[in-house]
């Protein structure tokens, strides 16, 4: 049985599919040659430490993950059942600030594990460091990415392309092979920006509680994932992981930009909230203190129909069912205005009835107008759940439709344009890691944060400064959080990272600002 919520997810057709094999092409990842001796060694000890991410990248720190298993990894394009068995064992990264010496090493710190995450600590800041993953002493070899190659007259995609069809498009995309290497790799560490660190947000969205079924495209093909038998839903798991570890890395509010739920129903929206409440207490408008979160809606939470919402709020004579404001108190079109230690922040509804691309009402415009005009410097940060700029429509698997409404887009860039103050918009929906530009509004940053709820799961952390901010993606560490990441990371034929992931810029990257006139916060978590 499909999903009932597939068709408000990622409105992937077949067709959007056999894009999604195209846009491993863009992902920035071309890999030297295989080394032969770690192959060796890997076959001699039956490990095979593979999909190696550098993760995050901050000014004193990096984080890698990656998977041990019995097994070469498969070839891309896969379906489930075709991973390799995973393998605990120990993990350890060597590092230091030459390529020949790597002379101090950080170990796995959850005890043995196929699906390490080590977190490399203490390092200077915009310094070049070189580093190799180890399990069993073996080098772990970075995630394969597809190498794909395009017919000379363009690529074909029929409207609704068959299985069959689809698998002969994807072999013609695809090259020979993928190389990989074990060789080490290395990273430079950010710069902070210059003065005090005033407080820190964490940014996360889509985390469909009550999700059965994830990377579903289509009803039959690809085929989802679904949780192993015994185990936790993985919503909750990927949400609970998020949620620790955002306030384990000091976050003092976290923003959700939409997707709270599955399908709206009232048993997951409840579910989300009991969830973010164990960061702290929702604030929708007003003062934020340390430990408060805001919301906003996501198509996945827009009203319904059916039987299971009847005893939600009606939407006018629509036939339609809205249960988040029984849950949130956020009714259908409301925007939220809150403030940080000087900080303004403004969550928008960019949903619509019955589809998944998004809009911006007048008279939600009118009042986000209103609120930024009543100090056009002050510092605004503004998420919702649907992306804005035309860079990230353009390259949007599921088409421009997908993200904000054009017209809408357009009028809230310049709206931004004529606000000093505005520096970061933080979108979910398309559940990857990207940082776009507007042409328009050039002083705002625009990020899509990816999904909490499957690879790669996690969020960002916004670090403010008296001098700018720090902003960095991390995944969820928790062990089964862990390994749901590496699971679904096979989704959709084993693309998915390559759209998803992200460049490590779009993940860790410092912009400048003048803050000055915000306050740090005395009251920490």
């Amino acid at each position: 049985m499909t999903d009932p919520a597939a068709q408000d997810c990622c409105g992937l057709t077949r067709r959007d599919l056999g894009r999604l094999a195209a846009a491993g092409a863009g992902a920035g990842m071309v890999l030297p040659g295989l080394l032969p001796a770690p192959a060796a060694a890997a076959a001699a000890q039956g490990v095979f430490p593979q999909d190696l991410e550098m993760v995050t990248v901050t000014d004193t720190s990096f984080v890698l993950t990656w998977y041990t298993a019995a097994a070469a990894p498969p070839a891309i394009p896969y379906q489930p059942g075709q991973e390799p068995a995973a393998v605990a064992c120990d993990g350890v990264v060597r590092y230091g600030t030459h390529p020949d010496r790597l002379d101090r090493q950080a170990v796995q710190r959850h005890g043995d594990t196929a699906y390490h995450q080590v977190e490399v600590d203490g390092l200077r800041p915009g310094t070049t460091y070189y580093y190799q993953a180890l399990s069993a002493g073996v080098p772990a070899t970075p995630r394969m990415l597809p190498q794909l190659t395009f017919p000379a007259g363009g690529l074909v995609i029929p409207p609704d392309p068959t299985n069959s069809q689809l698998l002969a498009i994807l072999a013609q995309l695809l090259s020979s092979g993928v190389v990989l290497s074990a060789a080490p790799g290395q990273v430079t560490t950010l710069v902070p920006p210059r003065g005090r660190h005033l407080f820190s947000l964490a940014l996360a969205n889509d985390l469909h509680i009550g999700e059965t079924v994830s990377g579903l495209a289509t009803a039959d093909f690809p085929p989802g994932f679904s949780q192993a038998p015994g185990l936790p839903p993985y919503p909750e798991v990927m949400a609970e992981s998020m949620i620790a570890d955002a306030g384990r890395r000091g976050a003092d509010v976290l923003l959700v930009a939409g997707d709270l739920s599955s399908a709206a129903l009232p048993a997951e929206l409840a579910g989300s909230k009991q969830l973010l409440d164990r960061f702290g207490r929702l604030t929708l408008a007003g003062r934020l203190d340390a430990g408060r979160y805001v919301v906003a809606r996501g198509n996945h939470d827009q009203p319904k129909t059916g039987a299971g919402y009847q005893s939600c709020p009606a939407v006018g004579d629509t036939g339609y069912n809205d249960c988040l404001p029984t849950v949130y108190d956020l009714p259908q079109g409301r925007l939220t205005s809150t403030h940080l230690a000087g900080l303004r922040i403004v969550g928008l509804d960019t949903t619509t009835l019955n589809t998944p691309g998004g809009a911006l009402d007048d008279a939600q415009f009118a009042e986000l107008t209103e609120i930024l005009a009543d100090d056009r410097h002050c510092p605004t940060l503004v998420f919702g759940h649907h992306p804005v700029t035309d860079a990230s429509a353009v390259s949007t698997i599921a088409g421009p439709a997908f993200d904000l409404a054009r017209p809408d887009a357009a009028r809230l860039q310049a709206l931004y344009a004529r606000t000093p103050g505005v520096f970061l918009h933080h979108a979910g929906h398309t559940h990857r890691n990207l940082r776009t530009t507007s042409p328009v509004a050039a002083g705002v940053d625009f990020l899509e944060v990816a999904a909490t709820k499957e690879y790669p799961g996690g969020f960002a952390l916004l670090k403010v400064y008296e001098g700018g901010y720090m902003a960095n993606f991390y995944k969820s560490s928790a062990a089964l959080a862990r390994q749901w990441s590496q699971t679904t990371s096979g989704e959709y034929l084993g693309l998915y990272p390559a759209y998803t992931l992200g460049t490590a810029a779009d993940r860790n990257h410092v912009a400048n600002r003048d803050f000055t006139r915000l306050s740090a916060l005395h009251q920490h978590r």
